[in-house]
């Protein structure tokens, strides 16, 4: 079965330009109408590459391969960052195929799928199923910026009571303040204004600390996990004065800037630094089973999934006026 779909691309110039791909529907892969697509800050980064844009999708699946056991014609489903893994790299065989040494994913891979676009090519098995009660513009953005704050809830031994720092409120953060507060753990937030203070105590922070480069650290018990959820590298030095002795710093941010890591303040207090990039399969499902439970949602602006609608929103969130994920309807 061959199929034809429109995408929206990137360009050299920075234009977002419509463009149209064609698909032969592999065994065991479905094809999907996208009704909804978050927007990531990570689309940013490949704006220029001249590829299909979006990797948080939903939709209705229209067609499936002869091999396709997962899922079925009607199912609304969802995608993310990674497109397939290989099944049998040591990471996928013990429960982190998010980091399968085989995988095809987002900016290396299939450059002519994206969730910006009218339809979508995906791989069966890296499909999820939506569950009822969650609506598909919140279900998108929880495809890749709900996965990377789930993570490390779900892997690292983050415990109820835990005191969880997160610091900034933005797509990452507005979530992970919610992940956190609904586990039962003591929330702390760091921001560098006041102007969120009030989003982030509603959505269940415990505290809230402006957070600058001059500003006082006295008075301020230390977290016990630190998650970095801004679009900046931080200030790892004070990053270590924030977490408690044999406490764990979470990088979740996608940067190419080099960070200067003291290493000596690091040691002393037995601190480590934990990559993630993402979760496993099993835990996106969890993931969205433990969000429809606990009512947790985005908190979305939203655009029409078109030309217009992807270069208004990339500019909101380039501007710094996203609250706080931006989600492409289609018409």
């Amino acid at each position: 079965m061959s199929v034809t779909f429109t995408v929206q691309r990137g360009s050299k110039s920075g234009k977002i330009v419509q463009d149209t791909s064609n698909r032969d529907l592999g065994r065991n892969e479905a094809y999907l109408k996208i009704t909804h697509s978050g927007l990531c800050g990570t689309d940013e980064h490949y704006l220029h590459a001249g590829m299909a844009l979006g990797h948080e999708g939903v939709g209705i699946i229209e067609a499936v391969g002869p091999d396709v056991t997962s899922v079925k014609v009607g199912d609304r489903v969802g995608f993310g960052w990674v497109h397939k893994t290989c099944g049998r790299c040591e990471s996928c065989l013990t429960g982190l195929d998010v980091y399968c040494t085989d995988k095809k994913e987002y900016g290396t891979h299939d450059h002519d799928v994206g969730s910006f676009a009218s339809h979508a090519v995906w791989d069966a098995d890296s499909l999820y199923k939506i569950p009822e009660g969650l609506d598909s513009a919140s279900a998108a953005p929880l495809m890749c910026g709900g996965a990377t704050v789930w993570s490390p809830f779900a892997l690292y031994g983050i415990k109820a009571t835990d005191r969880v720092g997160v610091l900034g409120v933005g797509g990452l953060g507005h979530l992970a303040i919610q992940f956190g507060a609904k586990m039962g753990c003591h929330v702390v937030v760091f921001s560098s204004s006041e102007s969120k203070r009030e989003d982030a105590m509603k959505l269940g922070a415990s505290e809230y600390h402006v957070l600058t480069s001059d500003s006082s650290l006295e008075g301020i018990e230390p977290v016990k996990h630190m998650l970095l959820c801004g679009n900046a590298q931080p200030d790892f030095g004070r990053m270590i004065q924030l977490t408690a002795i044999g406490g764990k710093i979470y990088n979740l941010i996608v940067s190419f800037d080099a960070s200067p890591v003291p290493m000596l303040p690091m040691l002393v207090k037995g601190i480590s630094i934990q990559g993630s990039a993402g979760a496993p399969r099993a835990e996106i499902r969890k993931m969205l089973d433990f969000a429809v439970k606990h009512d947790i949602k985005p908190i979305v602006m939203k655009w029409p999934l078109n030309t217009q609608g992807v270069e208004d929103s990339m500019k909101a969130l380039r501007e710094g006026k996203m609250r706080y994920r931006g989600v492409l309807v289609a018409e």
